[in-house]
């Protein structure tokens, strides 16, 4: 009997040993992130690289994800509203649920698995390859030279991501539910007008930027962290897609409920 009461207990301990050492040294990699990105020299040359491949080489899938989403959702809402006869409140519900939720949340999980698991990867096989010793041995900076610019190119792309998401998205919507579904056009866009407001867009906005921040954190963090050869570099991509994506969900709540009261 105290086996079985044990057994959980030491799990929840060497599971809470397990993490805080990690937390730990995540904070530290944000530090020093923090520091080497004010400080010279500007790499912007390898910024503007890193802004092509995190949102020019997203752009397709973000596109793809946020028609369907604004369609698929605009059709939903639809056959909900009209059991009330309230169908014309169709393109706020989704505009203002779009710009809130699903544009910086979306945007965030494609980013997550597509950015995250490259940065890792890239990251993870220069370790392995002993690049990053060479340049630290020739006097660069590893974290100014490979991390800082992929932190700060995915979080000025994030935000770009996600208003190009809205704007495809509520298309989207507005097509379905006006040319589809026989919503009146013009009441389509007075309902929108009278509920949506631009707070509730820059919301988005700065969700989307935060999570590009914690996105590119936690890839970047686990690229250097890399142990063991090909093996290693595999585990890193996992962990920074599984935790890229867990953080942005997680996130999500808290920064809703603060952004709430500051906007």
């Amino acid at each position: 009997m105290v086996k079985v009461i044990n057994r959980p207990l030491e799990m929840l301990g060497s599971t809470v040993l397990d993490l805080t050492p990690s937390l730990g040294r995540l904070t530290i990699y944000m530090i020093h992130v923090f520091m080497w990105l004010i400080r010279p020299p500007l790499r912007l040359k390898l910024f503007f690289e890193q802004m092509v491949f995190m949102g020019n080489k997203s752009l397709f899938i973000i596109m793809l994800t946020s028609s369907f989403s604004g369609m698929v959702f605009a059709y939903q809402i639809y056959l909900g509203f009209t059991a009330f006869s309230v169908d014309s409140f169709v393109g706020p519900i989704v505009a203002i649920a779009v710009c809130k939720e699903l544009a910086p949340v979306f945007t965030g999980l494609v980013v997550a698995g597509r950015c995250g698991a490259a940065m890792a990867a890239q990251l993870g096989s220069m370790v392995v390859t002993e690049q990053v010793d060479a340049l630290e041995v020739m006097g660069v900076s590893s974290i100014q030279y490979l991390g800082v610019p992929r932190v700060v190119a995915t979080v000025i792309t994030m935000p770009m991501l996600a208003a190009i998401f809205m704007l495809i998205a509520n298309t989207g919507s507005w097509i379905v539910g006006t040319q589809l579904l026989g919503i009146d056009e013009a009441m389509y866009f007075a309902k929108i007008s009278d509920f949506m407001t631009v707070k509730m867009a820059i919301e988005g906005l700065i969700k989307s930027a935060i999570f590009g921040y914690m996105i590119a954190i936690i890839g970047t963090y686990q690229g250097f962290q890399v142990k063991g050869g090909a093996e290693g570099v595999g585990k890193a991509t996992n962990q920074a897609v599984v935790w890229g994506m867990v953080t942005v969900l997680v996130m999500d709540f808290f920064l809703t409920a603060i952004l709430a009261k500051v906007l």
